[in-house]
């Protein structure tokens, strides 16, 4: 089963899909450790139970470009973690991920989309807002000062 978002088919990960997973991840978030002084979070993730737990969407044929990794709550869909490729980066992949988690939480009947971000991951904090996010809180969990924010999303 595979999803087109503005052109791009997105599909569910699969356990041959794991080391891509982690490799795009650790390219994507590497540069934040000397800023923030820790590993981030999605680079510590278990990426081999994320997908197994249907978790993981990928795009990108042959090579993964990009990635979500997304849980269904009651009332919101989480986007636990969005990676691109440092090389895929302009290519739109971003943008089609984003609207790839909005239409799955639709097709969920889940009424928003839910991320936070790292205070210090402060391009993050621009992009959001660009992509319908509304900022809600800031607030610290653990080692990380996180900028919480959530889409409302229109029904289909």
């Amino acid at each position: 089963m595979s999803e087109r978002t503005t052109g791009r088919t997105i599909r569910p990960a699969v356990d041959a899909d794991v080391p891509a997973v982690r490799a795009v991840t650790d390219a994507a978030y590497h540069h934040y450790i000397a800023r923030i002084g820790i590993a981030p979070q999605p680079m510590e993730a278990d990426h081999a139970a994320n997908v197994a737990a249907g978790l993981v969407y990928v795009t990108g044929e042959p090579d993964v470009l990009g990635l979500v990794v997304v849980q269904a709550r009651p009332d919101h869909l989480f986007l636990d973690s969005i990676a691109v490729r440092p090389d895929a980066h302009g290519q739109g992949v971003g943008r089609a991920l984003l609207g790839f988690v909005d239409e799955h939480a639709r097709q969920l009947g889940l009424p928003e989309v839910r991320l936070y971000t790292h205070y210090l991951m402060v391009e993050n904090q621009k992009i959001y807002p660009r992509y319908g996010y509304e900022f809600v809180e800031r607030r610290v969990d653990g080692p990380y000062d996180r900028m919480h924010y959530r889409k409302r999303l229109t029904p289909m």
